[in-house]
């Protein structure tokens, strides 16, 4: 009776160190992209409004829906992607357009992942972002300075 009692303990001990060990390692998922930005001033991101400053993103997969999680000091947002299409760029870049006195994100080059994500923006005819790259700065100018409307803003991909 004893050993019966003795036994069921230890396949309960068993399972639980199972179901513990295989919530560590779900823990430890690792996102399909990552990096930081800082925004000059504030802008619009598909439906958030994010302030100035530094920010980080993540992209936990690289198959869609995609979805940015993007955290910064003052803001935290979760951006819904609205297209994908494939890159042309190589550089990393968040594309901001003027909308209503406003800098709003139209797209973000991901040259890591071979795509450019679209995001929607309000009252604006859409623009492919072929048209939309060949507007943005030169690499040189700084990122607060438009011209025609459009800027860019450097992405750091992590760990690249």
């Amino acid at each position: 009776m004893i050993w019966v009692r003795l036994v069921k303990l230890v396949m309960k001990m068993g399972m639980a160190a199972l179901v513990l060990g295989a919530l560590a390692t779900s823990g430890k998922a690792q996102n399909a992209y990552q990096g930081k930005f800082t925004l000059p001033s504030e802008t619009r991101w598909g439906s958030a409004t994010l302030p100035a400053g530094d920010y980080t993103f993540t992209l936990p997969s690289k198959s869609a829906p995609y979805r940015l999680y993007v955290h910064g000091e003052k803001a935290t947002a979760i951006i819904q992607v609205a297209t994908a299409e494939d890159l042309i760029s190589a550089h990393a870049q968040l594309n901001l357009v003027d909308i209503a006195d406003m800098n709003t994100v139209e797209s973000f080059d991901a040259p890591e992942l071979g795509v450019t994500f679209i995001f929607w923006t309000p009252s604006q005819k859409h623009m492919s972002s072929k048209e939309a790259r060949q507007k943005t700065l030169p690499q040189t100018a700084p990122a607060s300075q438009a011209s025609e409307n459009q800027a860019s803003v450097d992405v750091h991909p992590a760990g690249r």
